[in-house]
């Protein structure tokens, strides 16, 4: 009210344009004499400013040097942690890759036709039989090899310490006029055995043998690859022992020496019967004639020895075929497929007397 008291002698005088920018002037004053709100009055100045500021600055730069500080710390801690765990990543590869299968390699073909010839010779050799108790029995190889018969059992000893053991190497023989072995073979019943240690023919009552005033009754015989015996060094292909006893109990062995060469009728007769399975004899139809067997010369070596399989017992009479009876090549592989090598090493002749036919 005061302001248009003074200004109203002169409204008269002047023009609406004019109290209209009067207007508005009086509104400005009004504005810039209205008393600030107390924010406003609160608000730092321009020289408060700089101590802020500043006060921020002090508190970055610590801040940041703190951090400079720091963080070496934290990066050996970081990297402390990661070689923490590393280390146990690995150990736990290594469980991993311990209890994992390893992959077989795919086999070449070099090695594959190793492994059949590995399996096929395996397949050939017989295992080391033992016994129901366990106990490892005699073999012609490993540890119950003839070298260690003699301690497989107390009843072995001779195979160890005997002194007229089979077989030798015939040589330096006596020729003499040796009596003729006197045959008596018929063709009789038989069954074929495989022992385990060879192939083995059991032949019925009938067939015998006398010589030195002896009959002996045959028994059986049996093959061995290559031959026990030799011959002034030789040594045959296989042989075949024919066992016999006479009515004391004392045994006789004649030895046909078996070398590659033609069929043999009588041999083909006891493969063509061999056993589906071991330790059971398997009977054979029809008959046998050993006498087609021997050689057509009868002449013969003769000596004191033993049996050449276990126990090794002594006061063996033995006689040696001269001439060798041929069998085929095919004859010779299919006793090997069987027994590859089924024979005692030789013995010393530690000085027997050895007679041979004129």
């Amino acid at each position: 009210m005061h302001h248009r008291s003074l200004v109203a002698p002169f409204l008269p005088s002047l023009q609406r344009p004019t109290l209209a920018c009067l207007s508005w002037l009086m509104v400005a004053a009004l504005c810039l004499a209205w008393p600030r709100p107390a924010q406003a009055r609160s608000t730092p100045t321009e020289k408060s400013e700089p101590k802020v500021e500043k006060a921020e600055r002090t508190e970055k730069s610590d801040k940041q040097s703190s951090d400079k500080s720091a963080t070496p710390v934290r990066d050996a801690g970081k990297e402390e942690g990661a070689a923490e765990n590393l280390g146990v990543l690995r150990q736990r590869l290594a469980e991993r890759l311990a209890t994992r299968p390893d992959p077989a390699p795919a086999p070449s073909a070099k090695a594959e036709a190793r492994s059949e010839a590995k399996a096929e010779s395996r397949a050939g050799k017989r295992a080391e039989p033992k016994g129901h108790g366990g106990e490892l029995h005699w073999a012609y190889e490993g540890e119950g090899g003839p070298e260690h018969w003699g301690e497989l059992k107390p009843e072995y000893r001779l195979c160890a310490s005997g002194k007229r053991q089979s077989p030798i190497d015939i040589r330096d023989g006596i020729r003499v006029d040796l009596e003729k072995i006197q045959f008596d073979y018929q063709p009789s019943g038989f069954a074929v055995l495989d022992n385990g240690h060879t192939i083995q023919v059991n032949i019925a009552p009938g067939n015998s043998l006398q010589v030195m005033g002896r009959r002996y009754e045959l028994l059986q015989f049996h093959f061995h690859r290559p031959s026990e015996e030799r011959i002034n060094g030789r040594q045959f292909d296989m042989v075949a022992h024919l066992v016999h006893k006479d009515a004391d109990g004392r045994l006789a062995v004649v030895a046909v020496l078996l070398e590659r060469g033609r069929d043999q009728p009588l041999v083909q007769t006891v493969w063509n019967n061999l056993p589906l399975e071991k330790g059971e004899p398997l009977p054979a139809p029809g008959q046998m004639d050993l006498n087609q067997l021997l050689p057509e010369d009868r002449g013969y070596y003769t000596y004191m020895g033993s049996l050449t399989t276990p126990p090794c017992s002594e006061g063996v009479l033995w006689m040696v075929m001269r001439q060798p009876v041929q069998l085929s090549a095919n004859q010779l592989n299919i006793f090997g497929r069987l027994y590859p090598m089924n024979a005692r090493p030789v013995q010393p002749g530690s000085g027997r007397l050895i007679k041979e036919s004129q």
